[in-house]
């Protein structure tokens, strides 16, 4: 089969690979029908050092079961499943608490010769707990929205959670890439009064208004942090949705914040250390956040993505072949593309 490998920063190839098959009774094979670059992809397409064998990539990923091990009773052959961007059995400890990103049996894809989602098919371990059915077929128009349960909004989801968003609340998020503004979505299904995005590209920022933004902050630094406090009165937001992961992104993440107010940081860290010394403890600011455990939001919001009440799959705004996976990549590192949906 074609899957995708990445061999160094900015080189990423679509090449003849083995064709997955079952190995333990809990796997199952799906044939892909969608997957994406992810805003994290870019990070080791920008710095990973050069190697002469190039190993998978991707994460997020949807398809069709084709076969299954005697150890998966819920799934058969013709289902078409999503599967979160991490695999997990679902009945550990930490996954009955809703932590499947920490399971004890669980996995990354494209890690321990496990596949890649940026493929034609895909191995899933632990298929009964990782995969989750969906009532479409395979052309269904809903297949993009769907596929965001996956990772990105999913992952925006959980920041404006633990981030404690909720009827009435005002919240900021920043950043405008795919994350950012699914948080904004978020935010806005959980009931926020306010939602204050930092972004500074018109395109996205449109869209974030669409999901539900009501103000629209393109200043960065310290320009930004005065007008955030300039929109509330001097205080700053009682939450804010880190969506970037970078110093200056987690610096204007406690600049922003209200005191007493809770920062839920959701972009992969880019930095060695966080800005919580005594001022910020004077604060009483809360730090939360972290890898979103997207398994256990599927079921909750999998409903309005069927019945058409919300659209993330907007956030795709460039489809390639499998072939063309490294332009994809390209658009996304050069910011031409907001995110890149890839159909094998």
């Amino acid at each position: 089969m074609r899957a995708t490998l990445i061999y160094g920063a900015g080189d990423v190839r679509v090449e003849n690979v083995p064709d997955p098959v079952l190995r333990e009774p809990a796997d199952a094979l799906v044939r892909v029908l969608r997957s994406c670059v992810c805003g994290s992809d870019l990070w080791p397409y920008k710095s990973r050092p050069a190697t002469e064998q190039g190993d998978r990539i991707g994460h997020e990923f949807l398809g069709v079961v084709e076969d299954v091990g005697t150890d998966v009773p819920g799934l058969r052959r013709g289902d078409v499943v999503v599967a979160p961007f991490v695999w997990s059995d679902n009945t550990c400890d930490f996954c009955r608490e809703g932590l499947q990103t920490s399971c004890r049996h669980g996995g990354q894809w494209g890690a321990d010769g496990v596949d890649g989602g940026q493929g034609e098919a895909v191995r899933v371990p632990q298929a009964q707990g990782t995969l989750v059915k969906l009532p479409v077929g395979e052309d269904s128009a809903l297949l993009p929205s769907l596929l965001t349960l996956s990772d990105v909004f999913a992952t925006g989801h959980h920041c404006a959670v633990t981030a404690g968003v909720g009827p009435g609340t005002t919240a900021t998020v920043i950043g405008d890439g795919a994350v950012g503004l699914m948080a904004v979505l978020s935010a806005r299904r959980l009931g926020a009064e306010r939602i204050i995005l930092m972004g500074r590209h018109e395109e996205r920022t449109a869209l974030g208004r669409d999901f539900g933004a009501t103000d629209i902050v393109a200043e960065r630094d310290q320009e930004g942090v005065e007008r955030v406090r300039e929109l509330t009165g001097g205080d700053g937001t009682p939450a804010v949705l880190e969506c970037v992961g970078t110093e200056q992104a987690i610096q204007t993440a406690f600049a922003v914040a209200r005191d007493g107010g809770t920062i839920s940081r959701i972009g992969a860290p880019q930095y060695e250390k966080v800005p919580m010394g005594f001022g910020e403890f004077m604060r009483n600011l809360t730090l939360t956040g972290g890898v979103a455990p997207a398994r256990a939001y599927i079921e909750e919001l999998l409903p309005e993505i069927l019945d058409g009440t919300l659209e993330p799959g907007r956030v795709f705004d460039r489809t390639v072949g499998l072939d063309e996976v490294p332009d994809g990549y390209r658009a996304m590192n050069d910011r031409t593309a907001l995110k890149v949906l890839i159909q094998p």
